[in-house]
């Protein structure tokens, strides 16, 4: 960067004036020159001029050449202090400049060429200090930045809801932050767990250390154990370098391993070992790696009916689970859908997402109701796209039922499988509504939601005289799903016997062991 030394200016300061008219005349053409006799003088053009380098004699009546710089330092901080001295001060200027109080001292008589020389530094120096400064400034903005958005986006003030359900999670956390142990979130997929894995992580003493992440789901076996545990050079085809895993990576902080039940066992058995050891070897090397990382992992599958099929092991499912804590799905918070709904709107007011600009919408409570009756399989994350999408449609108005779009999943009279009945929407024209669910009102709610589920999957069946295909496609579901939960019903006498679930049966493998919507899920 080349700098202009006239946009730079000079303060001179001496009581006496032939020496002024002499620094004048000797830099009046390379440098900006503001002249003073006196230090009060001298400070009240500071005030008034952003000086970059003030030159004083330091023999002056009422106030010396050091007083002078230490007040001006008060106006002025970054301006470069310079002494001019004829006398035998030499001891108390280089203390003076060991202190950091005067940047040089110049010996009276002094000669030009010199002079020139030390103020051509002393405005580099300056110009280098101010740029330092700016950038420091704006790196600290951009800190305080990146803090908002890490603690703003996951801390418990953005965790939105006050229903009782959220606020028994959020104490959860509360209780076992501070702590070390090994949290288990267990609940449906669009529930916010990873939200509240990272509440967890910076209300820990572990805040200022990585937080790192892995979607166990969408890695293949191979390349999830190098993903974990890194790998030597040569290991396998590809490997041309040294890699550390996300366990070293999150060494001194937090893991967090979403969709912990699509491990592989090979996987899984390695994770146990390094969990009780912590430590372990990364592929293809034999140098044991020893980690402090404090684990937090994720599921919504089952994974007690998946120790009872041998896909899961049942001494890391202990080690994973010492604290549970289970996020309620959002049909079980409904509660707290106004407030959500206020979020995302204000959400993507900010960001544009939507294509909108100026004042928030509103929703109307047409639209709240409308909300209210579906039954969120998706779970707030499913929310979150249905206001992106209203707010489209709704093109700056306020958001009304007609601007709700729930896409397949909510079209026709069958609710989906396992979800409660909703009442139509009035403006469809439909038929009138019915009860969200009957039955003996005495049954917990898990048991009349399979009793919902098993009379749809009956009377669907029967409406299509046992086709199973025309029989998913009414329920909304594909068939391989539809075999699993015939299955977990007892309902196999439905089908023809040609079409039975024993061995060899159509998605006997698949569906008989695992409801293909946990697959569905993962995909998406």
């Amino acid at each position: 960067m080349t700098l202009d030394p006239k946009d730079f200016p000079l303060l001179v300061v001496d009581d006496e004036q032939d020496n002024l008219d002499a620094f004048r005349f000797n830099f009046r053409r390379a440098f900006t020159i503001l002249c003073a006799q006196s230090g009060d003088e001298a400070l009240a053009l500071l005030r008034e001029h952003d000086v970059a380098v003030i030159v004083t004699d330091q023999r002056m009546p009422r106030m010396s050449g050091l007083e002078l710089l230490n007040r001006a330092a008060e106006v002025r901080p970054d301006a470069v202090g310079i002494i001019l001295t004829a006398f035998t001060d030499v001891d108390v200027l280089l203390d003076a400049i060991n202190h950091g109080h005067i940047y040089r001292y110049i010996t009276k008589p002094w000669e030009a060429k010199e002079v020139r020389g030390v103020l051509t530094q002393a405005i580099e120096r300056f110009a280098l200090q101010r740029d330092n400064q700016r950038l420091l400034d704006q790196l600290r903005a951009y800190t305080g930045y990146l803090n908002q958005q890490l603690h703003g986006a996951f801390d418990f003030g953005n965790i939105i809801g006050d229903s009782p359900a959220l606020r028994e999670v959020l104490a959860k956390v509360e209780q076992v932050a501070p702590t070390s142990s090994t949290v288990l979130l267990r609940g449906e997929t669009g529930t916010g767990k990873e939200l509240v894995a990272h509440a967890i992580h910076i209300n820990s003493t572990r805040e200022n250390q990585p937080f790192v992440r892995v979607n166990c789901a969408a890695l293949a076996p191979g390349v999830l154990e190098s993903e974990l545990f890194g790998h030597e050079k040569g290991a396998f085809t590809g490997a041309v370098s040294q890699r550390p895993g996300r366990f070293e990576l999150a060494d001194g902080g937090t893991l967090f391993l979403d969709e912990c039940g699509d491990l592989p066992m090979e996987v899984q058995i390695k994770l146990l070992r390094a969990l009780q050891e912590r430590e372990f070897e990364r592929v293809g090397g034999t140098e044991t790696v020893k980690v402090d990382v404090r684990l937090i992992s994720a599921t919504n599958r089952d994974l007690e009916r998946m120790i009872e099929d041998g896909r899961f092991r049942e001494d890391l499912y202990y080690r994973l689970n010492v604290f549970p804590i289970h996020l309620p799905p959002l049909r079980e918070r409904l509660d707290d859908l106004r407030a959500l709904v206020a979020h995302f709107i204000a959400k993507f007011v900010r960001t544009g997402r939507a294509g909108h600009s100026g004042a928030a919408p509103g929703i109307s409570e047409a639209a709240l109701a409308k909300l209210r009756a579906y039954s969120w399989p998706g779970n707030v994350r499913e929310l979150e796209n249905i206001i992106e999408r209203a707010m489209i449609l709704a093109q700056g108005r306020e958001i009304d039922a007609v601007h709700l779009d729930f896409g397949r999943r909510g079209q026709g009279a069958t609710p989906p499988v396992g979800t409660p009945s909703i009442p139509p929407d009035p403006d469809a024209g439909a038929a009138p509504s019915q009860p969200l669910l009957d039955g003996d009102k005495s049954k917990p709610l898990s048991e009349r939601l399979l009793d919902s589920e098993r009379r749809e999957i009956i009377a669907a069946v029967e409406q299509c005289n046992s086709n199973i295909a025309g029989a998913a496609r009414l329920l909304g579901i594909n068939r391989s799903t539809l075999y699993y939960r015939l299955r977990k019903h007892g309902l196999e006498h439905l089908l023809p016997t040609k079409v039975g679930l024993g061995a060899g049966g159509p998605g006997a493998d698949s569906a008989a062991t695992e409801d293909p919507n946990d697959r569905n899920d993962r995909k998406s």
